[in-house]
């Protein structure tokens, strides 16, 4: 059963300014595995965590260092969550998080479907 879903876009040049304009952004919203990442994933990353924020319905007990974005074995995205993003999870009844992302022609992309039991 779905419980949510969520999508989430960005504009790279405006992430860019960003990032540059503000040097705390970086660390504050990724881990330091997702810091090593070129601009454009890191931006493809945040639309990730916003689009999961999305898809619980709110931000409530969700930080961004408990969202990290990992890929599997096949380079498939997902999500590494901890803390309290995963007892939103729980108290909602979401067993599985399914994530994909893209960026191409300036923007960044990425949609979340949030999934669990009736």
């Amino acid at each position: 059963m779905i419980r949510g879903i969520g999508v989430d876009i960005v504009d790279l040049a405006r992430f860019e300014r960003q990032v540059l304009r503000t040097p705390g952004l970086v660390p504050r919203l990724f881990t330091p595995a997702e810091r090593e990442l070129p601009l454009h994933s890191l931006a493809a990353r945040f639309a990730a965590k916003e689009a999961l924020i999305k898809a619980l319905g709110d931000s409530a007990g969700a930080t961004w260092q408990e969202m990290e974005v990992v890929a599997d074995e096949h380079g498939n995205p997902g999500f590494r969550l901890s803390g309290g993003v995963a007892e939103v999870l729980r108290a909602r009844k979401i067993s599985t998080v399914h994530l994909t992302m893209t960026h191409d022609a300036g923007v960044a992309c990425a949609f979340v479907v949030a999934e669990g039991d009736s």
